[in-house]
């Protein structure tokens, strides 16, 4: 795509944003949406750029982008997941189908965030590639702007950090926990069409592993787990300081070969794997505080807003930048101070993620440690609740 470079020393803008995946772009094109003028969203890559991810859109991802009005350009470039296997971790498996309606999507990551940041473009943002944010420009304890390596500097009223699992620039240093994901690509194994896997298996718990379909001749598979050598002591508590079993140290490679030889060799056996396996961190927490200082909003993954389940973090960064650009724009109407939309922006993301991480993202953990998701499965064997079951599962 055709993108500026950084000629420019200083760069003066109403809202700068730090990152331009889904929780940043979603922003900022929230942000042209609601006519909130003058952003600027930096990104240390240019675009289109790959990115290690399952690439799933869950039924709440899909809303959000229909509220977004990008919808109609994601689905023609997603594979629609009609139904979903789930394994348990003493072996029971359920298939279960939709038919015909559309359960969730997956959408290759390079795609999918150039879809969304080419809408935010068409809204007005400016976007800065190949800036490379080293620190926060500061004045007087308030937040006013980044610092590029190369000396560029973006000053903003209000400064938006959208960076991830890596990115602490915010100043606030809150606890984390942090999952490992490794995945590798396979053309022509076999699976069923429409349908993705969750397999959960007691060498991954409380996490799991997954076969996404991409293509009709192109799968990811994967594992997400917990690992002592990363935040071991903090993985072990629970949301109320409750202990959850502790993480075991482990070799990524190795876990994910162990993995696949146990559910998937026979299938990748009769496939091609399609270059090398990635891995990357999750970062999460069951609490949601600290998402703003003075001048300065979190969001996304930057903000620990993960699924402590799932590990899912599009669609929970997605609608944590789109609550962050409406309580801005009470600041650009006149109809709410910084302090004001500051405090609505942290009450919309509890409200919104604090039950499912709390409460669901801790049963499905011990569910999966112990025999729950066992007993529960055999205790929900007709296929009408089994079926909810499974589109349950798809929404958490």
């Amino acid at each position: 795509m055709s993108t500026e470079k950084n000629v420019e020393k200083n760069i003066d803008c109403n809202v700068a944003i730090l990152g331009a995946g889904p929780a940043g772009t979603a922003m900022a094109a929230h942000l042209g949406q609601l006519g909130v003028p003058d952003v600027v969203l930096v990104d240390r890559h240019d675009f289109p750029r790959d990115k290690t991810c399952g690439s799933g859109l869950s039924p709440s991802a899909i809303d959000v982008l229909k509220e977004l009005g990008v919808w109609a350009e994601v689905e023609p470039k997603s594979y629609r997941i009609t139904g979903i296997r789930l394994v348990t971790p003493q072996g029971k498996e359920s298939w279960q189908s939709a038919g015909t309606a559309l359960e969730a999507v997956v959408c290759k990551r390079h795609v999918f965030d150039h879809i969304l940041l080419k809408k935010a473009l068409s809204r007005g943002v400016r976007f800065v590639p190949n800036f490379n944010v080293v620190e926060l420009m500061r004045d007087d304890g308030r937040v006013t702007g980044l610092i590029g390596a190369d000396g560029t500097k973006v000053r903003a009223k209000t400064t938006i950090i959208a960076g991830g699992t890596h990115c602490r620039l915010s100043g606030v240093e809150r606890p984390r926990r942090i999952l490992q994901a490794i995945m590798g690509w396979w053309d022509d194994v076999p699976f069923k069409p429409g349908h993705l896997e969750m397999v959960f298996d007691r060498m991954l718990g409380p996490g799991y592993g997954w076969l996404f379909p991409e293509s009709d001749n192109r799968v990811n598979i994967g594992i997400v787990y917990e690992d002592a050598t990363h935040d071991g002591t903090a993985a072990s508590a629970g949301p109320n300081g409750s202990r959850d079993g502790g993480p075991k140290k482990e070799n990524a490679r190795e876990l994910f070969t162990r993995f696949l030889a146990k559910h998937y060799q026979d299938r990748i056996d009769q496939g091609a794997q399609v270059g090398a396996w990635k891995g990357h961190p999750v970062a999460w927490s069951y609490k949601i505080e600290e998402l703003t200082v003075p001048g300065c909003m979190t969001i996304g993954e930057a903000a620990l807003l993960t699924h402590p389940a799932t590990a899912e973090g599009i669609y929970q960064g997605m609608k944590s930048g789109m609550l962050a650009a409406e309580a801005l724009a009470d600041v650009s109407r006149g109809t709410a101070n910084e302090a004001q939309a500051f405090a609505r922006y942290e009450r919309d993301v509890r409200k919104t993620f604090l039950a499912s991480f709390a409460v669901g993202g801790a049963v499905m953990r011990r569910m999966v440690r112990g025999n729950g998701l066992d007993i529960f499965m055999r205790a929900t064997s007709s296929p009408l609740i089994q079926s909810a079951t499974a589109r349950l599962m798809a929404q958490i």
